[in-house]
């Protein structure tokens, strides 16, 4: 079986709400559930498997942000993949309590999960902190360009930053190139990666 190179530009179709599993890694098929709250959609299935596809499947010794945590998928992704620190930073207090509950189901180490504004927070931390940081603001939020301005400056050199937002961003902040894209129905996904 001969493999294709991955298209520079996807279009994945959108997953049902009510929970979302984790596709990969230790935990792979452990369910999360979705809450309902306001501004979250979590990042599907597809699209998750299409970007630790393009990031690989051992993150192992990866410092990982999930800067608006949600669910907590992504950064449980990359948790299930071996990342040795992975903190998530979510406002809402449910959801804190919701990945909370979650990660002392499944039993992870190395994985912190903070009650925090995500843009104050960046703003406060030390430089070059990250070799992978996940932006996904509430999905209509105006939050995805300066946020992901802020993540830049905590990425190591050759980091990555992945922005999900509900329009494409033509280009990246100063200091990253780009790397892959994707479509999911309304949501846009943006793999960027820090100059060395």
């Amino acid at each position: 079986m001969s493999l294709r190179p991955a298209p520079l530009v996807r279009t994945i179709r959108e997953p049902q709400r009510g929970e979302v599993r984790l596709i990969g890694g230790a935990w792979k098929r452990s369910k999360l559930p979705v809450l309902d709250r306001p501004g979250l959609r979590p990042t599907p299935d597809r699209v998750r498997e299409t970007l630790f596809n393009w990031l690989g499947q051992d993150l192992s010794g990866w410092r990982v942000l999930d800067a608006f945590a949600g669910t907590g998928a992504l950064g449980l992704e990359a948790a299930s993949r071996g990342a040795a620190e992975v903190l998530l930073l979510e406002r809402d207090a449910l959801l804190v309590a919701q990945i909370s509950a979650v990660a002392r189901r499944l039993g992870a180490q190395g994985l912190r999960v903070q009650r925090e504004d995500a843009l104050s927070w960046m703003a406060r931390c030390p430089a070059q902190c990250f070799e992978l940081v996940f932006i996904d603001p509430p999905f209509d939020s105006d939050m995805a360009v300066p946020a992901t301005a802020a993540a830049v400056r905590l990425l190591v050199p050759g980091g990555y930053v992945f922005v999900e937002a509900g329009l494409a961003l033509d280009q990246p902040p100063p200091g990253v190139i780009a790397r892959r894209s994707l479509r999911a129905g309304a949501v846009f996904g943006h793999l960027w990666q820090r100059d060395e």
